[in-house]
């Protein structure tokens, strides 16, 4: 099942059921007005909503709608919980590696994660406000889950139950703020702005083979300016899939249903374990550009390829085995602010 959030002027827009091809929606039922609503009260809103889909990919529906991701939300325009983790390990020992740091041996065995702000996200085809070019403008393509209610010391096999949608994430970050606030030791806040969601958001039954194991497999493509800037296979070099992450998630604390849980950057290594090449030497390249830097600094001495500047522009998007659109593409404009 493919929902997304149309924007109607409310905080929580209006919900839509989504044809599995991305051409047409329908009104959700009023007892799920938005998808808040709907995860509030899943088992019940659930068997309506999945019905109201199997008629509109049947055809049964009149009076339906084309589906526009330009009119949409993110499919939570905001949430009680986003917290991004970083299961893609190599992606943090290459950063670390660039600026001569050592990785602690912990950060394979336990999760980083930090608690981002989810009181407003950005819409997918929305501007990407920037104050400053000195602040280092990086787009991060991710995976996300959003989970049920979630107990309190869940152990990670029984986590996975709790996913109930799948998502794309740009997590926007500001690299230049990063190193001092990290410095206090207390943690992001001004280096993580909003963060923008996929257009459409899908159940884990939608995805077929490419979800298993508690991780999306497939290639998760990122262009800057049209140009291609990596296309990395989510379901590969994660070290941690999302039922040890919501499982860290809720080690002391219980998670709400809407809580969203981040895969953190997508990142792979090449085939002889090393840092990836770039697209346009045969690679699979890079989902932002802190970690095409790196890989700059390693092979080259030193980056050269420039953060984001008002008037780029950001596509993130999963296609599936057909070459057809899953989520929908995350497109974004850089704007000065």
């Amino acid at each position: 099942m493919k929902l997304a959030t149309l924007n109607d002027d409310t905080r929580d827009g209006r919900l839509v059921v989504v044809s599995r091809d991305l051409s047409a929606c329908a009104p959700a039922p009023e007892l799920a007005r938005n998808l808040q609503r709907a995860l509030d009260d899943w088992p019940l809103v659930e068997p309506h909503l999945r019905g109201l889909y199997d008629e509109l990919n049947n055809g049964k529906i009149a009076g339906t709608m084309d589906f526009v991701p330009a009119e949409c939300r993110s499919p939570l325009p905001r949430a009680y919980q986003w917290a991004d983790g970083s299961a893609y390990v190599n992606h943090v020992a290459l950063v670390r590696q660039a600026r001569g740091a050592d990785m602690p041996d912990s950060f394979w065995t336990d999760p980083l994660m930090y608690q981002g702000g989810s009181d407003s996200f950005l819409d997918p085809h929305g501007d990407i406000p920037l104050g400053d070019p000195d602040w280092g403008c990086d787009l991060e393509a991710e995976i996300a889950v959003v989970t049920a209610d979630v107990a309190a010391g869940i152990d990670a096999r029984r986590a996975l139950d709790g996913v109930r949608l799948l998502m794309l994430v740009n997590d926007v970050s500001l690299r230049g703020l990063i190193p001092g606030e990290l410095a206090k030791g207390f943690g992001f806040f001004q280096a993580k702005p909003a963060s923008a969601f996929s257009p459409v958001a899908v159940t884990p039954d939608e995805l077929g083979e490419a979800w298993r194991d508690g991780k999306l497999h497939g290639a998760l493509q990122s262009e800057v300016n049209g140009q291609l800037l990596g296309r990395p296979d989510a379901g590969a070099d994660m070290s941690f899939d999302f039922g040890q992450l919501i499982a860290h998630a809720a080690r002391t604390r219980s998670l709400v249903a809407g809580s969203i849980i981040g895969s953190g950057t997508v990142s792979n290594r090449d085939a002889e374990g090393g840092p990836g090449l770039p697209i346009a030497e045969g690679g699979l390249g890079y989902s932002c550009l802190a970690e095409q830097r790196s890989v700059e600094v390693l092979r080259h001495g030193a980056a050269r390829s420039p953060f984001l500047r008002a008037g780029d522009r950001v596509r993130i998007e999963m296609l599936d085995a057909h070459g057809l659109s899953i989520f929908g593409a995350i497109d974004q404009r850089v704007v000065a602010a």
